[in-house]
């Protein structure tokens, strides 16, 4: 038993009462067709139950704030490790997450540079270090033997006021002259200051010269100077030229510049360099490291347009509409322009005084929300002041400053370059960078920096622990694929395989031991190339004596597996069972697997009997696109063909294909909000009179989001149930079907059908309704019933089950079929949008797009859609994006899967690598063009399973 988990009658979701052992202390990958319920064996039954078991081992008074997790429905479950869950959840929003903190590297780096940082002056960068009185004797008798100084101790510094008690204390302890104002002045007679100017008071210690026979007198009045100081003497070369370089120096106890500038810094701490905390953040922007700007291109979105015809979109679409257009009629009157002229045609004056306003007052006659006339004078505030000044404002209302951050784009810190810290911090540099540059580099590039870098013996010894740390955990980052990424990547802008590649670097970095690790496609987001890192990895972890349960679809995975558990044989209801637990060759050769039949090659995805060809001159073509890595690359989409955009890790092509093509286009063919990366044109757009882009994002953030609703199939079984007998006779409507609304829905969970826990330390917990019992409506609504089924009984059907049971109904029929065909047949009609992966939210919306009418001339942008699909249904998804493109329509597609790849009908391969790296057009040509590049890793891995032409 101690080698085994052994699980009895799991009954989770669609499990069919299935008892396994497996092995522990083993690679063990879980497959099956998308639905078949290895994620309800492996997170809801397994990982569920050593989850549950870990709080039920604290105390009573840490369950308090825990909760109470429900058991899942297993009879048993023996020999469970603890368990810690890696999944594909995305990091944190938080603006303030990076790569760095999420990993600690950026922890550690702080750390490094606190200890063994070489501060400079942000202004002359002159080098920046602590004095002992000792050492500040030294440095002024190395002077020329003669050279004659003044030490002075600065005891006001930049202070209104007349200071009469300050010359009267100084006076009374023996000194006979100060400094006021960088003038001399004798103590004697103290000098009658202006209290409303600032005043910088200096006291003379001592005047000596450098010569043989000075040291301790010279060393108690430094002594005294850095006492009357607070820390800081100041020695004035009275012999230099007034305001020359050599004049004055500046020597401190703690750090000051020699150049007398300030440098804002008090001591070398880590927490000086984090941008999370006040003492080192950028002043400007807190440590954000970005801003928001008004965007004039988001503003004036169409410059053909006149005032007249809403040329200015914040000021066209609002209520205050026709006060903004008599605003803009009295400027024109006052200015001497028409309204009815075209923005382009303006003159650049014109342009930026209606953008950025005028010092001028208008006399504006408008009509008030009662149609009352009304008039008075007006300042012209501008539309961009006015933009930044309202969104300032409605900081505390998200739906208001979202309405004014459309017409905004992120820009940099002005201050701080985007690099998040201050002046001061950012000059403080180990290997002659600083924190900032360190941690913009790729973490391969980083890794190559800290160890070469070139220290003192005493520095090395500081270090060296340190470095150790930094080194070891940036080598778990980069043997899962990550090389590309830099520690100041923000973390909302991670995609879900890379945060949980992430995360199982931090994991192996923890270097625990006896644990049960379940981990869900790792592989995803991952090119071929970087896959046999990850896979080493994974057996790193086991040979280290952990289990681990990974979910998987990918053949190299599995084809190195332990042991594999193969779960089916369909979805939804027809899963649910072991197919096959065994060796990956039993599983290959099992008669009733589908896994197996691929494995083996009994079956695959077959080539397309013809690729399509362009059509000369029939592309949209980006021109120069520069964002991000991208080096100015030109690059072709052929209209009317399935095209596939591939690439290892970081090459840049979601910021081609998301960040550029579609941004661009949904801005001028939509008038999207968003602002494009960096290119100098798009040409083709003619060929293209709409773009969707289908991606990983929820269909819904409540649970009263789900397919059916999504889909729009929700309509029509609301009406064919207000049409059954019992609703006519009752007068319900299509509205008493919905659990959107009052009248039918429970109103004890507002038709949520779920009761949100919340379980503070833990993520929340939804319990089902207590009233409704997760049926979401009351029970009269539930009375009404279509061939013996209520509207809550169709909606907990699978999208299988619910094809069969309307099998009549035509309208009905069709949209389920299409939510069939691309692989949500295991998926319930009123499965809550929370509850959906990232592709299966994807493919919610690719049948939402393949029911509607399609007149062609539409653009469909895909990310990765084969994320959590079995090979199997990748087969189907192909089917469902040649049907799109057989209608007219234009298909770019990002991935990696080998098997979409082959199928495309052209290919643009970028790279050659990740990060700066990359951002090149490595080749483009059909799948068989781009497999002959010898530089191509996406050829080399695709040659072997194209057939000869």
């Amino acid at each position: 038993m101690r080698n085994k988990i052994v699980i009895k009658g799991a009954r989770q979701n669609n499990l069919l009462d299935v008892s396994i052992e497996i092995p522990r202390d083993a690679l063990i990958v879980f497959t099956g067709v998308s639905g078949s319920g290895k994620s309800s064996l492996a997170f809801d039954t397994i990982f569920a139950e050593g989850q549950r078991r870990y709080i039920e081992s604290l105390s009573a008074y840490a369950r308090q704030f825990l909760g109470q997790l429900e058991k899942p429905d297993v009879d048993a479950v023996e020999g469970l490790p603890p368990a810690i869950a890696i999944d594909q959840k995305t990091s944190s929003r938080n603006p303030r997450s990076t790569v760095g903190t999420i990993t600690e590297v950026y922890d550690h780096l702080r750390l490094l540079y606190a200890r063994i940082g070489h501060p400079h002056c942000p202004e002359c960068s002159e080098s920046v270090s602590r004095q002992t009185p000792q050492r500040i004797v030294d440095l002024l008798l190395d002077k020329d033997e003669g050279t004659r100084f003044h030490v002075l101790a600065p005891v006001v510094r930049d202070r209104k006021g007349e200071h009469v008690e300050v010359f009267r204390q100084l006076f009374a302890d023996g000194f006979s002259r100060v400094r006021v104002d960088g003038t001399l002045l004798a103590l004697d007679t103290p000098p009658a200051l202006d209290k409303r100017r600032k005043h910088s008071i200096d006291v003379v210690v001592d005047r000596l010269a450098a010569r043989p026979g000075v040291r301790q007198r010279l060393t108690e009045s430094v002594e005294t100077a850095l006492g009357l100081g607070g820390g800081v003497l100041r020695v004035d070369f009275v012999d230099q030229e007034p305001g020359s370089a050599g004049r004055e120096m500046i020597f401190s106890e703690e750090l000051a510049c020699p150049n007398a500038h300030e440098i804002g810094l008090e001591s070398m701490e880590p927490r000086l360099f984090s941008f999370n905390a006040p003492w080192g953040a950028c002043p400007t922007c807190t440590g954000l490291g970005s801003r928001m700007e008004v965007d004039p291109a988001l503003v004036v979105p169409d410059d053909t347009k006149s005032l007249a015809e809403g040329a200015i979109a914040p000021w066209t679409n609002t209520s205050g509409a026709d006060y903004f257009m008599r605003l803009l009629e009295a400027l024109a009157d006052d200015t001497g322009f028409s309204t009815a002229t075209p923005w382009r045609q303006l003159s650049v004056d014109i342009q930026e005084m209606v953008l950025h306003g005028a010092e001028r007052r208008l006399h504006l006659a408008y009509r008030n929300r009662f149609g009352r006339e009304r008039s008075h004078l007006s300042r012209y505030e501008g539309v961009i002041p006015h933009i930044a000044r309202r969104y300032a404002e409605s900081a505390e209302t998200e739906a208001a400053q979202n309405r004014f951050a459309g017409y905004m784009r992120e820009v940099p810190c002005a201050s701080c370059g985007g690099a998040r810290l201050a002046p001061g911090v950012l000059a403080v540099t180990v290997g002659g960078l600083n924190i900032a540059q360190a941690a913009a580099l790729p973490l391969s590039e980083l890794a190559a920096f800290t160890q070469s870098l070139e220290l003192k013996a005493s520095e090395r010894q500081i270090a060296e622990a340190v470095l150790a740390e930094i080194g070891e955990r940036l080598r778990f980052l980069l043997d899962v694929g990550l090389d590309y990424l830099s520690l100041d990547r923000p973390a909302a802008s991670l995609s879900g395989g890379e945060a949980q590649r992430i995360r199982l670097a931090t994991q192996i970095g923890a270097g625990l031991t006896r644990v049960l690790y379940v981990l869900d496609e790792p592989s995803i987001g991952l090119h071929q190339r970087d896959n046999e890192r990850l896979i080493e990895t994974l057996k790193r972890l086991r040979d280290r004596g952990n289990t681990l349960i990974v979910v998987e679809h990918d053949e190299e995975t599995l084809r190195v597996a332990d042991w594999v558990v193969d779960i089916g044989p369909g979805a939804g209801n027809e899963g649910g069972r072991i197919v096959c637990s065994g060796t990956v060759q039993e599983l290959a050769e099992h008669p009733e697997s589908v896994t197996g039949a691929y494995l083996s090659r009994r079956r695959m995805i077959a080539l397309p009997a013809q690729r399509r060809e362009p059509t000369e001159g029939r592309a949209l073509t980006v021109h120069e696109a520069a964002e991000h890595n991208l080096r100015d690359v030109t690059v072709s989409f052929p209209v009317g063909l399935f095209t596939v955009v591939s690439g290892v890790s970081g090459s840049g092509k979601s910021t081609l294909v998301n960040d550029i093509l579609h941004t661009a286009l949904a801005q001028r063919i939509h008038r999207a909000h968003k602002a494009p990366g960096r290119h100098r044109a798009i040409t083709g757009i003619e060929y293209i009179d709409k773009v969707v882009q289908v991606d990983q994002s929820p269909i819904g953030r409540s649970p009263r989001s789900n397919p059916a609703t999504y889909t729009g199939v929700f309509d029509h079984l609301r009406k064919l149930f207000a049409r059954t007998p019992e609703a006519r006779m009752r007068g319900y409507q299509p509205g008493r079907f919905s659990f959107n609304v009052k009248g039918g829905r429970c109103e004890h969970c507002y038709g949520d059908g779920t009761i949100k826990v919340e379980m503070n330390f833990l993520p929340d917990v939804y319990v089902p309704c207590e009233v409704c019992g997760g049926a979401q409506y009351n029970r009269e609504t539930l009375g009404v019933q279509y061939k013996g089924k209520s509207i809550a009984d169709v909606l907990a059907m699978t999208v299988k089950e619910s094809l069969d049971f309307f099998d009549g109904h035509q309208i009905i029929a069709r949209h389920l079929s299409i939510l069939h065909d691309v692989g949500l047949g295991y998926v319930r009609l009123g499965q809550p949008a929370t509850t959906l992966s990232g592709g299966e939210a994807q493919r919610v919306k690719l049948a939402a797009e393949l029911q509607r009418r399609s007149r062609g001339r539409t653009l469909y942008v895909l990310d990765e859609p084969t994320t959590g699909l079995h090979v199997a249904d990748v087969d189907r998804l192909l089917t469902a994006l040649q049907r799109l493109v057989d209608g007219g329509n234009t298909v770019v597609v990002i991935e990696h899967n080998l098997d979409v790849i082959k199928a495309a009908d052209w290919l643009i391969d970028m790279g050659p690598e990740g990060g700066h790296r990359g951002g090149e057009v490595i080749a483009e040509g059909t799948p068989e063009m781009v497999a002959t590049e010898p530089r191509s890793h996406t050829g080399q891995f695709l040659s072997s399973l194209l057939e000869p032409r």
